[in-house]
């Protein structure tokens, strides 16, 4: 479906005051010649816009050039460039300052100020700067009468330097497809000159400008349109967006639908749109990375006026445990009595949603269900439980049978769908998850794209889609041996920053590095035991999952009490401290109750956590922190009760792959 919405004239329905005001050139800087310049609100990222041949976008920051002039355009069928030669019929400069209310995230109210600059080009077209406190975006909006094919899309991020980047590279192609893939990757930490000559990198991306700078790109928007990936530029130091071709032709292969032949353009649109956003966002420490809301601010606004029926919350999930439990007196497996045990489970530990992966069904025929499973016996046992039951499906599987399906299984009592093995963000695929949380809506069904690229704010613009995966997740401990750690401290800072990461976390068997190996059907988690409850905290997932069986739980009921009442989603959060691919640590609010992690890669260290976040009042800490011997046997921990206040500096020893973690209570 195509994304109508006028961003020139903002909608009203978000929360809080919109002020849109014609303002003076001492904010944005008046045209000179075909020059403009838009300021951030707080004067420190100003942008550059040089209209000649090209079109060109630079971007200092505190007087430092952080985007050298780099050329946009947008390359339509017939040979019309959007951008090249452009001639300005008129330029509009407005500001903003609001409060959008959010829901199903990490707090329930984003400030979103920014001054922005449209300039309408001859051509019925213009582009959209955004400058805000933390970053720069621009998208195109076209206004054409008629349809457009988009041959390619000009998107270029030029640095000064040769700079360091964290590079997740494009890599396990499908059916040997070169835009078919996980988007799940380990980065590597590589000058920009470095960048492979033989892949490409998806989004988000972080380049290290020193001095503690840093630059995340991003995306948002991103309906009926194909992700960007980037490329390595002509300059050696800058880089580019590529798109996946738009896809004529597929077949089914496995649990993926491949194209196996492509057009030679990237997309096909009505001709009155507004593009994708395309973004970066700026920090001059780490930590601000933990708590940066850029892809929230420029997704649209939900399109679901009731969201009453939309429910976050922890999960009990099958797969990774391999549906290993025990001491019971039937098979485990496919079938009923399992998955009431996981119901019993979930309603135990007050948990409300139980998943059903891989099994259930038929992969390929979701109403033929397997002979063992009984879905209405379970979702009515459930129910009696206030649990609530999540399907697994094929992305191709849905895509055939939703309108079938999803009324089915809604009549049913079934809560929702987790729907994999997309591994594509073509214009298509992309269109596709639109149309699939719109229908799923329509039942009052949620949505967990699993095997599907990154989060660019569909999830706000429909908050029944709750979960994303688009990250090496726990589930690669079943058969990897990479440096997973060093990895767990560098998505907070990178693929978060896209939106929630269904990370899956929740290991009971945890292991150092030199004991840990894959084990398939009794997998092993990198890192201790508190590392992984920390995650619970640290990695934003309005649905999350708890990883590992039942019966490992029971056996672990102290640390189970403990993650069943961290909340999947929160009133407020505030970064703590963090350095990207070394450690982090945040706290969020939920009422009048913090709940704080910290995590570590595989090198030991000591933390100091200011706790001024909490205000007046006395507190009580319940911690679960690393024990003295987690760097030998890494399920080693202590749990703690203590009193704290806003004016206490806590010390936290973390050990290697280590974790520590606290809910913080305000006494009465």
């Amino acid at each position: 479906m195509t994304n109508k919405l006028n961003l020139i004239h903002m909608r009203t329905s978000l929360l809080g005051i919109f002020i849109v005001l014609l303002v003076s050139s001492t904010l944005f800087g008046a045209q000179k010649g075909k020059n403009f310049e838009i300021k951030s609100p707080d004067n420190k990222i100003s942008v550059h816009l040089e209209i000649g041949d090209k079109m060109l976008w630079s971007v200092q920051h505190e007087g430092q050039q952080i985007i050298a002039p780099s050329a946009l355009s947008m390359q339509l069928e017939g040979g019309e460039v959007l951008g090249d030669h452009a001639k300005v019929t008129g330029s509009i400069a407005e500001k903003a300052d609001q409060v959008i209310s959010a829901f199903n995230y990490k707090k329930k109210n984003i400030a979103d100020q920014y001054n922005q600059l449209t300039v309408h080009c001859k051509g019925d077209y213009s582009v959209v700067f955004r400058a805000y406190n933390d970053g720069v975006a621009y998208r195109f909006v076209s206004t054409k009468n008629t349809d457009i094919i988009v041959k390619n899309e000009e998107a270029n991020f030029n640095f000064t330097a040769d700079h360091k980047a964290f590079i997740p590279y494009m890599w396990d192609y499908r059916a040997g497809q070169k835009f078919n893939h996980s988007f799940e990757a380990l980065y590597k930490e590589i000058n920009l000159s470095n960048f492979a000559s033989d892949s490409m990198a998806f989004l988000p991306l972080l380049v290290d400008l020193g001095s503690n700078k840093k630059v995340v790109i991003l995306e948002a928007d991103l309906e009926d349109y194909p992700g960007m990936y980037l490329n390595i530029n002509s300059t050696k130091k800058g880089l580019m967006g590529v798109y996946a071709p738009y896809p004529l032709e597929a077949r089914v292969e496995g649990s993926n639908l491949i194209p196996t032949r492509r057009a030679d353009y990237i997309a096909k649109c009505a001709g009155s749109r507004n593009f994708p956003w395309r973004a970066i966002v700026i920090s001059t420490q780490d930590k601000d990375l933990l708590n940066n809301d850029m892809v929230q601010k420029l997704a649209a606004p939900s399109r679901i006026s009731d969201t009453s029926w939309i429910k976050p919350g922890l999960a009990s999930w099958d797969w990774w445990s391999n549906w290993n439990i025990s001491h019971v007196d039937f098979r485990a497996g496919y079938n009923t009595p399992t998955y009431k045990y996981y119901i019993d489970f979930a309603a135990a530990n007050k948990l409300p949603y139980v998943v059903m992966d891989a099994g259930w069904s038929n992969g390929n025929d979701i109403l033929k269900v397997t002979a063992d499973v009984d879905i209405q016996e379970l979702t009515n046992y459930a129910r009696q439980k206030g649990v609530d039951i999540i399907l697994w499906a094929l992305w191709n599987t849905v895509t055939e049978q939703m309108d079938q399906a999803f009324p089915k299984y809604s009549k049913m009592g079934v809560k929702g769908f987790k729907i994999d093995f997309v591994d594509r963000d073509d214009q298509v695929a992309v269109a596709s998850l639109y149309e699939i949380a719109r229908k799923a809506a329509d039942y009052h069904l949620l949505v967990d794209y699993h095997g599907a690229f990154k989060p660019t704010g569909l999830q706000r613009t429909y908050p029944n889609v709750i979960g994303f995966e688009g990250v090496k997740g726990l589930e690669n401990y079943k058969w990897a041996t990479e440096d997973q750690p060093r990895y767990t401290v560098s998505i907070p800072f990178i693929r978060m920053m896209a939106g929630p990461m269904d990370y899956t976390p929740g290991a009971m068997r945890n292991t150092n590095k030199t004991n840990y190996r894959p084990v398939g059907a009794m997998p092993f988690s990198q890192g201790t035991r508190c590392n992984q409850m920390a995650m619970f905290v640290v990695y934003e997932a309005p649905f999350q999952m708890m990883a590992d069986n039942p019966t490992t739980y029971m056996k672990e009921q102290e640390c189970t009490d403990f993650i069943a009442r961290i909340p999947t989603t929160t009133d407020e959060t505030f970064a703590l401290d963090g350095k990207v691919g070394e450690y982090a640590a945040l706290a969020r609010k939920k009422g009048e109750t913090w709940f704080v992690g910290a995590m570590s890669n595989w090198t030991p260290r000591e933390m100091t956590l200011d706790l001024s976040f909490l205000g007046t009042g006395s507190y009580q800490a319940t911690v679960f922190k690393d024990g003295i011997n987690a760097d030998c046997d890494a399920t080693d921990y202590k749990k703690e009760v203590m009193n704290v206040s806003s004016a206490d500096k806590v010390k936290v020893q973390l050990a290697p792959g280590g974790g520590w973690v606290a809910r913080i209570e305000k006494l009465k």
